[in-house]
């Protein structure tokens, strides 16, 4: 079974979220941007921005479905 465009993008706003949390934690327990910081940013930046283009094709798909439904006058 597939997963809409929709399930997948928020799902990835979900990781991006949670990454952004550990690389949070791991800044306020170190006190300073190591490299797991940045990899956790880094992740966080690519999910968030994967899940954006996702919901937005999703939309894009709904649309441009109930546009070739329409009858033409």
């Amino acid at each position: 079974m597939r997963r809409s465009p929709l399930f997948s993008g928020v799902l990835y706003i979900i990781f991006g979220a949670l990454f952004t949390y550990f690389a949070i934690h791991d800044l306020q327990r170190n006190q300073d941007w190591g490299f797991y910081t940045y990899l956790l940013v880094i992740l966080a930046t690519f999910d968030i921005g994967s899940g954006i283009k996702l919901i937005n094709f999703h939309f894009f798909l709904k649309k441009n479905h109930a546009d070739t439904k329409k009858p033409k006058q």
